[in-house]
C-alpha cells in the first residue's frame, strides 16, 4: 500500500513539476493522470496493491467534500444574495461548453475526411 500511494504520489509530482517546469497551461494533476495512464499501458494493466489503494482512497473520497459543504453552509447568505448570477454564469457557460464541443468536433469531423452534415 505504501508504493502504491508513493507511485501516486510521484504521478502527481511529476506532473507538478512539468507544468511548473514547461510552464503549460494544464493542471499539474492532469498531467500526473497522463503520466499514471502511461505507466498502466506500458504495465498492460493495474497491479494489485495499486489497485487495493485506489480501491480504498475512492472509498473515502466523499470526505473530500466536507470543506465544500461546510463552504456552502458558512456563505450560505452570500450564494443566496448570489443566486442569479450564479445561475446566469452556471447555464452561460454550459450552453457555451456544448457549443465549443460541437464546433471542434465538427472541426475535427472535417480535418478526419468525414462527410458534410446534411442540412
Amino acid at each position: 500500500m505504501i508504493e502504491a500511494g508513493i507511485l501516486l504520489l510521484l504521478c502527481q509530482l511529476a506532473g507538478e513539476s512539468l507544468v511548473r517546469a514547461l510552464d503549460v497551461p494544464v493542471p499539474g494533476p492532469v498531467l500526473g493522470a497522463v503520466f499514471m495512464l502511461a505507466f498502466l499501458a506500458v504495465r498492460r494493466g493495474v497491479p494489485d496493491n495499486l489497485g487495493r489503494t485506489s480501491h480504498d482512497l475512492l472509498a473515502n473520497f466523499s470526505l473530500l467534500f466536507v470543506p465544500a459543504g461546510t463552504g456552502i453552509i458558512l456563505h450560505a447568505a452570500r450564494l443566496e444574495a448570489e443566486a442569479v448570477a450564479l445561475i446566469a454564469a452556471l447555464i452561460g457557460s454550459t450552453a457555451l461548453t456544448i457549443a465549443v464541443a460541437a464546433l471542434v468536433f465538427v472541426g475535427v469531423d472535417r480535418l478526419m475526411g468525414g462527410t458534410e452534415p446534411a442540412a
